[in-house]
């Protein structure tokens, strides 16, 4: 049975970007601060950098209006004055809130120089906000990226974590321990947890100890020195019982998580504000339509337009190999369902012999899906060509001219067969409300290794809490993705 360690514990065996173990009672691990203090003076150093060469370079092409360097000030000024909301301790290394806040930051620096120019009609900030800050905004991100892939590199490896107790029913706290061990990227380790006297008398939940009831989590949050107190679904927990806890562990430095009892929604569709003098969580309606709905569509037609024209060699070569590995057709057509339970034709490069179709019931038994999909790991019908094809997704490609067609979104659920989506039942409808995608949630996290439930989970989780960050996060995790093979048969 593993001990629990205490904080001085933890932080030692957690020596990320610093073997040294805070001293005294702080809750706070030293890895803690120096991951913040080095997101911190790589935001500044790119900001003054980037605004002082700015500066410089458009005093030597002699721009006409510009005081380089009083425009260079206000700039790095505004926009580190922007950029600290995504400093919090709360966001840095996980999820798409930090990307988030980043964009929201750098937008707010050029609203700020934007009135400024519109102040003062002397100072011209038109090359500061359109050239400056998008270059700056791309090495942030650029750097953000590198430290957080150096934070889940760190955590993969047992350190730069935060150690959690958890309280709960025995089946969820099962699932919540399995969740943080799947994706250790997100930095918790369950050391210790504590359930009701009624569960009866047990050791350890998955290897993790129960060192006491959910009426002693307070004591044991004080004594232990963990960082996150996560309180999973029980029926010990009253709205009375969370405040009194909430209450009891407030002067310490542990941040409270409570998994509410929704369908897994988060980001801005929750909202907690005060109802009838009751803190009431409310959920948003998905948007489906709107503003942000149009920048979406606008965004993929110009991507699109974009990539077709970039990768026009790649294309043709392709069709060439294609064409010359046994003469058929380039292109293979496919009716798929779309949104609102439309159909439309989703092409692909052809990467199977021409009568795949034919020789599909004879391979009926040897599927390795699951639900209503069809996929073989092996498939005795995929041409030496296609093969290199779907290992790199490039069979995917032609799915670029779907998109400008407005049948297909860069980013969206997988895009189903008409059979399929006849089995679905309510829930799993939810998929068709947004357009499918060329890549999405499921091409990110595992492709055909996925089962059928997973698949299902993540597209929901897209169409619930779909937002343009998540897009992008999506698209950048894709290719990743798309280069490791993942999932990829």
């Amino acid at each position: 049975m593993r001990v629990p360690l205490s904080l001085p514990e933890t932080a030692a065996a957690n020596g990320c970007l610093s073997a040294e173990v805070p001293s005294g009672p702080a809750p706070v691990a030293r890895w803690e601060r120096r991951y913040r203090r080095a997101v911190i003076v790589t935001d500044v150093l790119a900001t003054v950098l980037t605004s002082a060469g700015a500066g410089i370079a458009l005093a030597l092409l002699g721009f006409p209006g510009v005081p380089p360097a009083g425009l260079a000030v206000l700039t790095a000024a505004a926009v580190l004055w922007s950029l600290a909301g995504s400093w919090h301790p709360r966001v840095l290394g996980q999820g798409h809130e930090e990307y988030r806040r980043l964009g929201r930051g750098v937008f707010a620096a050029g609203a700020v120089l934007a009135a400024t120019g519109l102040a003062f009609p002397v100072l011209e900030v038109r090359p500061w906000v359109f050239g400056v800050l998008p270059l700056l905004l791309l090495i942030v991100l650029a750097q953000r990226y590198l430290l957080r892939r150096y934070l889940h590199g760190a955590r993969s490896n047992g350190r730069c974590l935060l150690p959690v107790i958890a309280a709960g029913s025995p089946a969820t706290l099962r699932d919540l321990i399995a969740r943080t061990r799947l994706q250790p990227h997100v930095g918790w380790d369950v050391q210790a947890l504590c359930v009701h006297r009624s569960a009866g008398r047990i050791s350890e939940v998955d290897g993790v100890p129960v060192i006491g009831g959910v009426d002693e989590l307070a004591e044991h949050v004080r004594r232990g020195g963990y960082r996150v107190v996560a309180v999973t679904a029980d029926a010990h927990w009253t709205p009375r019982r969370l405040q009194e806890l909430a209450w009891k562990i407030e002067d310490t430095a542990a941040e409270m998580v409570v998994a509410p009892v929704l369908m897994e929604v988060t980001g801005p569709r929750l909202h907690v504000s005060s109802v009838l003098g009751m803190p009431m969580l409310k959920v948003s309606a998905p948007a489906f339509t709107g503003g942000h709905r149009v920048i979406k569509a606008l965004a993929d037609w110009v991507s699109a337009l974009l990539l077709v024209v970039l990768l026009a060699p790649v294309l043709l070569v392709i069709s060439a190999a294609v064409k010359a590995g046994d003469g058929g057709p380039v292109i293979y057509r496919q009716r798929r369902t779309g949104r609102n339970g439309t159909t439309f034709t989703m092409l692909k490069f052809r990467t199977m012999v021409v009568d795949a179709e034919v020789l599909r019931p004879s391979l009926a038994d040897a599927n390795d899906a699951a639900g209503p999909l069809f996929k073989l790991r092996r498939d005795p019908r995929v041409t030496r060509i296609g093969a290199f094809l779907r290992r790199y997704s490039l069979d995917e490609l032609p799915q670029l001219f779907n998109v400008l067609a407005g049948h297909m979104s860069l980013v969206g659920p997988r895009p189903p067969l008409p059979e399929e989506s006849e089995t679905y039942d309510y829930e799993v409808q939810r998929r068709l409300l947004v357009k499918p995608g060329l890549t999405g949630l499921w091409q990110v996290s595992g492709r055909s290794d996925l089962s059928w439930a997973e698949s299902v989970r993540l597209d929901l989780r897209y169409v619930e809490n779909w937002s343009l960050a998540l897009d992008a996060v999506i698209l950048w995790k894709t290719v990743r993705a798309v280069l490791t093979k993942q999932g990829a048969y």
